[in-house]
């Protein structure tokens, strides 16, 4: 018998990657109250930007951007999380599934992109601080963010559009939302072929941005040494900043995707638990990193407080 003749009509998915969590109520308000304060914490870093005409220059408009970037990332599986885990809903809709999926995999590849971008700022600046805002402007800045979502959508639109022409086997998620390994577990093919293809894709992505970033802040390096005192000073200020960010969203990254494909060998809780961290940390951190090491936004927030 054919796999096409076993397959089934899937109209909904059973979410069942929190089966074996012994206090589910526990877990959800934990995740909802991470996200609320992380999906809160970017709204006010993007209104403070866009309303403060003296932050409308190009590190602000990419940090407006990351904020963006991470409300899409952590909207795009929480709420479905937090409702399975609270309310006890664990189905989800097939069409809604893909577009989460498609969610999820435009903001895990927007993090990258927005994080290289980011060093190439910062690289610029310290590089070039005299022509700096000659080279990147507004205009330019807003032109890359733009191309930035474009090349995005594409690649997140080439996972659904894997999904969609293959026949399924089961309804049932082994993870906890819909990602494109818990899905593809659901279809009859040969899952090894559209693991290993993704991965090599996705490992390109990765080594690239990272790869990247690395040899933008081997360069800040060379160009701190031969500074002054003062000029590292601020330097190492602004660039610390985003070192942290860049650390809390590679290190669960490699390991989930990386790693796992070179041997290592996950439980279903431990996946679970790197693939809800890489996506709930970094939007929790980043508007806390930039607001606290960000002198200008620190200052708004400061004199908000005093009015009040």
């Amino acid at each position: 018998m054919s796999l096409q003749n076993t397959s089934i009509k899937v109209t909904e998915f059973i979410i069942g990657g929190f089966d074996s969590v012994k206090v589910p109520m526990a877990v959800g308000v934990v995740i909802l109250i991470v996200y609320v304060v992380g999906f809160l914490a970017n709204v006010i870093n993007i209104l403070f930007i866009v309303y403060d005409k003296k932050l409308h220059k190009p590190m602000y408009i990419l940090i407006c951007n990351l904020a963006i970037v991470d409300i899409l990332y952590t909207s795009s599986a929480s709420p479905t999380m937090v409702r399975t885990l609270i309310a006890g809903v664990n189905t989800i809709s097939y069409v809604p599934c893909l577009i989460q999926m498609f969610a999820f995999n435009l903001g895990a590849f927007m993090e990258m992109f927005s994080l290289a971008v980011m060093a190439f700022d910062r690289l610029l600046a310290v590089s070039c601080p005299f022509h700096y805002h000659s080279y990147l402007t507004n205009a330019r800045t807003l032109v890359l963010t733009f191309i930035l979502w474009l090349v995005g959508c594409c690649l997140a639109a080439v996972l659904p559009a894997i999904v969609i022409s293959l026949p399924y086997c089961y309804s049932v998620l082994k993870y906890a939302f819909c990602d494109y390994p818990a899905i593809i577990r659901t279809t009859c093919s040969d899952t090894e072929y559209y693991f290993n293809t993704i991965a090599i894709a996705v490992f390109v992505f990765i080594f690239f941005t990272f790869s990247f970033i690395c040899l933008s802040y081997f360069a800040i390096i060379f160009f701190v040494k031969v500074s002054s005192s003062s000029d590292k000073k601020k330097m190492g200020s602004t660039c610390l900043s985003h070192l942290v960010v860049v650390t809390c969203y590679y290190c669960p990254v490699f390991v989930r995707s990386i790693l796992t494909r070179l041997g290592v060998v996950l439980s279903l809780q431990e996946r679970n638990g790197l693939i809800i961290g890489s996506f709930l940390g970094p939007p929790l951190v980043n508007p806390f990193v930039y607001c606290l090491r960000t002198k200008e936004i620190k200052y708004k927030i400061f004199k908000l407080f005093t009015k009040t």
